[in-house]
């Protein structure tokens, strides 16, 4: 299967990191202590600027080929990375999620919450959709099948149904929906895509990806939800593919593999809530990464007779840093082998699905980086791959 367009997309508003534990400060913590915690926790985060469909201003974006380290300013003037001149501007400003009233304030309610994906998460998938279509070599109307992807969110008539006719897809295109699976979820789309087009050579297939995770912003000290809410941000990411070569012949998506490790359920889950989604990842899934990611994806890539030093490019989605770290230890990285993800996390946070392709179409910028393979991990907990040559 060969992926003729990529696009992504993020909201009109994002924030620093430093600014993001200030907001955090007012709805976890109890105490002084507590706010140390946090403000150490969000530092360690790996992140320094991400998205949210909750902000109603923004602040300068962080510029990684510009700044040195990656912070921002965090007085009242702040310096604008991109050109170096300070600048007054105003805090950046939010008011989905007010200040806890008490240590019982949950926040807004899941149907609050909801209501606010229903009114972004078509506009923003459309978005990077729109950019696919552009970058490649067919029109909204050659589009056969939609897939689309998202774990942070439901209505009915759903995204499918607003990407068709925000994008001007034909009201014929068949639809194919992957819910609810976390941070792989855009893998497993690949894998339906590539099964499609596999079934058919003549198909037009379009796969999107949004979520909100922003919206899931958890109240009170829980340390395992401190830490999500340290990571998650929101964008989409959309990619066109087709069996045959066209006309601008892409990368092609050679094969997909999927393993769920053993006795792993309770390390990481993703439950509906009253007050949003809750997510809880156990201390302890690095550790089982490093232990078991080598010699799966070792006896993978030998069905197709490879080796994992024939492999040229890594997007590798960054749950975090520490999943980073693991994934590079495990698999004797060198230097740099890891630094279109760790890139990707900085400038836009952990954007659950749509990450890999954000960092998939990085990676394609760069000379020599097929064959390339991709990584991630979800609830499972399961390890989901997509080999790209």
């Amino acid at each position: 299967m060969i992926i003729d367009g990529l696009g992504t997309a993020t909201p009109a508003h994002g924030i620093s990191q430093s600014s993001a534990a200030e907001i955090a400060q007012t709805l976890c913590c109890d105490n002084a202590k507590q706010a140390r915690l946090l403000s150490a926790l969000y530092q360690r985060s790996g992140v320094r600027y991400r998205h949210s469909v909750a902000l109603e201003s923004s602040e300068p974006r962080f510029d990684s080929s510009v700044s040195q380290n990656g912070d921002f300013d965090t007085g009242d003037h702040r310096v604008l990375a991109m050109t170096g001149v300070a600048e007054k501007t105003q805090p950046v400003r939010q008011t989905f999620f007010a200040p806890a009233t008490s240590p019982e304030d949950c926040g807004p309610t899941t149907a609050q919450r909801m209501e606010l994906y229903e009114r972004h998460a078509g506009r923003l998938g459309s978005e990077s959709v729109l950019q696919a279509l552009d970058r490649s070599s067919f029109n909204a109307a050659d589009i056969d099948h939609l897939i689309t992807v998202s774990c942070t969110g439901f209505y009915a008539p759903g995204l499918d149904v607003s990407i068709i006719k925000r994008c001007g897809l034909a009201p014929s295109v068949s639809r194919t929906h992957i819910g609810f699976m976390g941070c792989h979820g855009a893998l497993n789309g690949l894998r339906v895509a590539e099964s499609f087009a596999r079934s058919n050579p003549e198909l037009r297939i379009l796969m999107c990806a949004v979520e909100l995770c922003t919206l899931h912003q958890q109240y009170g000290w829980h340390p395992e939800r401190v830490v999500s809410n340290a990571l998650f941000a929101d964008g989409a990411a959309a990619l066109v593919a087709c069996a045959a070569p066209s006309s601008s012949r892409g990368p092609q998506v050679i094969a997909t593999g999927s393993t769920i490790l053993p006795d792993s359920e309770d390390l990481m889950r993703w439950r509906i809530g009253d007050h949003g989604f809750q997510m809880t990842l156990s201390p302890r899934v690095p550790a089982l990464i490093q232990r078991t990611l080598e010699p799966w994806l070792r006896d993978w890539l030998g069905k197709h007779r490879l080796t994992i030093d024939d492999i040229r490019g890594w997007a590798i989605h960054p749950g975090g840093p520490k999943i980073l770290q693991a994934c590079g230890d495990a698999l004797r990285f060198r230097r740099g082998e890891l630094s279109v993800s760790q890139s990707i996390l900085a400038e836009y946070g952990n954007m659950s699905s749509p990450t890999v392709l954000f960092i998939l179409e990085r990676l394609l910028q760069e000379p020599e980086s097929l064959p390339c393979v991709m990584l991630g991990f979800g609830p499972g907990l399961s390890i989901e791959a997509a080999l790209v040559g």
